[in-house]
């Protein structure tokens, strides 16, 4: 009896944390591919998932509980990975900025990343420019992402813009979001982009990648 991925994907849509992992494992004893796991597992559940809430199907809530189940999973997949010979779509570092201690939304946006196959590195909360410019270089990321709900706090962007361009780093792209952040502020600052919700940051993030 082979594993159903749609229903793993249905799980992690509902946010059913335990049979989500159960799944997993019986799809790895039935030596189920970890990519395809993934894919058709934990990438199709939590694409509904940023769907449904960009379409206010789905709050917060509902999104935490559905990233949990997912990250519950990949835990269990990701020390496969790299036997396996499967690389990540792309490696993203995010962080809230400097003076900044709010983490949901950034939370939120790490763990759609991860859903959809990115590899995050999470800096936490209350990041300096140069934090972010160091383990991006470092890590060969593809994207800084930053994070701010406080006006006060919106100006620590510009200094990472600013820290980025002044290594001479073209290819580290830099996205931002936050409750204040406007696409205009994104513009003024010459960030490469901006994002309103973690789904539509993960599409921007695809885009870059792309």
């Amino acid at each position: 009896m082979a594993v159903d991925l749609n229903l793993l994907a249905e799980n992690i849509i509902k946010g059913k944390k335990n049979p989500a992992v159960e799944l997993v494992n019986e799809a790895l004893a039935e030596n189920v591919p970890v990519g395809d796991i993934i894919s058709n597992g934990l990438i199709a559940g939590m694409a509904v998932v940023g769907e449904k809430f960009k379409n206010n199907e789905f709050y917060v809530p509902e999104v935490l509980i559905a990233a949990r189940a997912m990250k519950e999973c990949m835990a269990i997949l990701k020390p496969l990975l790299a036997e396996n010979g499967i690389e990540p779509v792309g490696t993203v570092v995010i962080g809230t900025v400097k003076g900044d201690l709010h983490d949901i939304g950034k939370n939120l946006v790490a763990m759609m990343l991860q859903g959809n196959g990115f590899d995050v590195i999470d800096l936490g909360v209350d990041v300096s420019a140069e934090d972010y410019v160091k383990t991006a270089i470092d890590k060969g990321a593809d994207i800084i992402a930053l994070s701010a709900l406080l006006t006060t706090t919106m100006p620590s962007m510009q200094q990472t813009v600013d820290a980025l361009k002044a290594t001479g780093n073209t290819k580290v792209k830099v996205m931002i979001g936050g409750a204040p952040v406007t696409q205009k502020f994104a513009d003024e600052i010459g960030a490469d982009g901006y994002s309103a919700d973690a789904a539509s940051a993960v599409d921007l993030a695809k885009t870059f990648i792309n």
